[in-house]
């Protein structure tokens, strides 16, 4: 329908069995239905997202919904200081949406149904993914726009410490925070630990993501969701997909973790960093596949 709808997910466990705690089964779940998908370290960077939600999706070349990010309880009902754009200036940077058609026109009336067969469904399909293709660019022209009204600058994800790292975590949302708390705590143990942040799930910044993980000697990508296929997490299949079709052949570790809510803490974390570090000196890695935090007669 090409409608610019935006919307804040509260990130839950989809049920079943009941819980309405954090990981991010239901994004996942609606990964591929043609929703761009934004996620959100803290309070701050959600605020940021929304305001610039609303201009990629009425872009004329989008015209897509955008689902903005957030995990459920540890930041939506935590209390943070953040910084707000006066009244006047987000509303004149998020501008009025003009739409070019819509029911109400008494002058071009219209009608619009659900329905769409085989004479048109796989047109309007590629429609759809071109649309995605093109809020890439839509994104950060956006996002430069915005950081020269607020000073805060955002791209696809977020590199930190990654630039002389030779190990890292890839990660989204809040675990972000925990990862970079725990990256430095091991730089001042001497341990080149870097984070990547993604920021932009869909459209996925494929080439961008594979670049920037080239360098390094292993690299482990955390799953807030379990894809369920005995072949790892969502972002975990995304991310290698992309380094295998870029060339990058960095060995990659796959952890699914914090399910339903539980706490992911920086000892937690710096055990995998600590599993990349023996994967560095073996030169193999002997499960891609793990869990992190879970109960089992293994652990």
């Amino acid at each position: 329908m090409k409608l610019p709808i935006v919307m804040p997910l509260v990130n839950r466990t989809v049920s079943g069995p009941l819980n309405i705690h954090n990981d991010h089964s239901d994004a996942m779940g609606a990964r591929d239905s043609g929703w761009i998908m934004m996620f959100s370290e803290n309070n701050q960077e959600a605020y940021d997202n929304l305001l610039m939600a609303h201009r990629i999706a009425e872009h004329k070349s989008v015209m897509l919904p955008v689902m903005v990010c957030q995990d459920g309880f540890i930041t939506s009902h935590s209390i943070e200081n953040i910084e707000l754009v006066e009244d006047e200036a987000a509303k004149a940077f998020v501008g009025k949406y003009n739409p070019e058609h819509y029911l109400l026109n008494d002058k071009n009336p219209i009608a619009m149904g659900p329905l769409d067969l085989q004479g048109y469904l796989f047109e309007h399909k590629r429609e759809q993914a071109e649309s995605m293709r093109n809020a890439k660019q839509v994104i950060l022209d956006v996002a430069k726009d915005y950081e020269q009204m607020t000073g805060r600058k955002y791209g696809f994800f977020e590199e930190y410490k990654l630039e002389d790292a030779e190990i890292a975590i890839v990660c989204m949302n809040s675990t972000a925070g925990t990862a970079k708390f725990t990256a430095d705590k091991l730089r001042g143990e001497g341990i080149k630990a870097g984070v990547l942040k993604v920021r932009v799930f869909r459209p996925f910044p494929v080439s961008e993501i594979a670049n920037a993980l080239s360098h390094l000697k292993a690299v482990a990508i955390l799953d807030k969701a379990d894809s369920l296929n005995a072949a790892g997490g969502p972002l975990f299949t995304d991310i290698t997909s992309g380094m295998y079709m870029n060339g990058v052949t960095v060995p990659a570790i796959n952890y699914v973790y914090g399910l339903g809510g539980r706490d992911t803490r920086s000892d937690q974390l710096e055990k995998i960093y600590f599993d990349l570090i023996e994967v560095v000196k073996t030169g193999k890695v002997d499960n891609p596949y793990r869990y992190s935090g879970v109960r089992t007669s293994e652990n």
